[in-house]
């Protein structure tokens, strides 16, 4: 399976609305595909990463968002399918869902919610994404699941939007990374602060290799990679060492995006560090144009 190119550019959900609406806007006007919202509840200058989208949705008419990534512990799988239920029916489909186990568990557990160790947060998301797609049945399933961290009795499913809701989840750890191979639909690759960029081959073939074992076609598994930096007027050298951020002129950003599509990579998101509606953008009319035509 060939998934198709797809370009975007991440959201702070920073209490600042309007600079949040007009980057979004810039992403619309220059035929991005994508916008991911990060998602930090904890913090108190950000806005709701779901709340934000349903805005976002309802001002917009082409592109798809996505939480980058939604923390689950925090999000209830039952209360979750129907969240992203609501919002692919709203946009016409335009939503997909980005899923984190957890991460900074001291600020999570400020919330009320117990601290979970690694290997209980990757149990409680596969029992997470199994329930979800249960829930995203067409009307008249119900589902009966009585597991370790989601019991539900006979919830009735609610169907998306066209296309359904895709599932792609922020891995970094092998453990994780199997796990997407095995039952996600995508991998949202960490930021490089997170992932270096030296991990990200050996991360896609770790990918590959278990959705193999697990009977599936390895290009099911859609790859985005997301990429902090700026677009520049000069080139830059682009050594994709460590995580330092990218900084280089519009043909050095197409050179480094080609590279990365021969690692699997179809979805390119980016961070920009500053002047966020700029860079959105530039990052559609300059450098998106020049990779689909190479790559086509």
């Amino acid at each position: 399976m060939v998934q198709a190119l797809s370009f975007g550019v991440s959201v702070v959900p920073t209490v600042d609305i309007d600079e949040n609406r007009a980057v979004v806007a810039a992403a619309e006007q220059a035929g991005l595909d994508l916008v991911g919202v990060q998602d930090h509840p904890y913090v108190a200058d950000h806005l709701d990463a779901f709340a934000l989208i349903g805005d976002f949705i309802a001002r917009t008419g082409k592109i798809s968002f996505f939480p980058d990534v939604a923390n689950l512990p925090l999000r209830p799988a039952p209360m979750l399918a129907r969240q992203a239920s609501a919002l692919s029916r709203l946009s016409g489909g335009r939503f997909h869902l980005g899923l984190g186990a957890g991460g900074y568990w001291d600020a999570i557990t400020k919330l009320g919610v117990p601290r979970r160790s690694p290997k209980e947060a990757l149990d409680a998301q596969e029992e997470a994404i199994a329930l979800l797609r249960g829930l995203w049945q067409p009307r008249g399933h119900h589902v009966t699941a009585s597991g370790k961290y989601y019991s539900v009795e006979h919830m009735a499913s609610q169907e998306p939007g066209p296309g359904g809701v895709e599932i792609w989840v922020g891995a970094q750890g092998p453990r994780s990374l199997a796990l997407t191979g095995r039952v996600a639909d995508g991998w949202a690759a960490p930021i490089p602060s997170y992932l270096p960029y030296e991990k990200w081959a050996e991360s896609n073939a770790l990918i590959d290799r278990v959705a193999t074992d697990a009977g599936r076609e390895p290009g099911e598994v859609r790859r985005i990679a997301q990429l902090v930096g700026t677009i520049t007027d000069t080139p830059g050298p682009v050594g994709l060492q460590g995580a330092e951020p990218i900084r280089t002129d519009a043909q050095g950003w197409a050179d480094v995006l080609t590279k990365l599509a021969a690692q699997s990579f179809t979805g390119f998101v980016l961070w920009p560090e500053e002047d966020a509606a700029d860079q959105a953008r530039r990052f559609g009319e300059e450098v998106a144009p020049v990779v689909r035509v190479r790559l086509s």
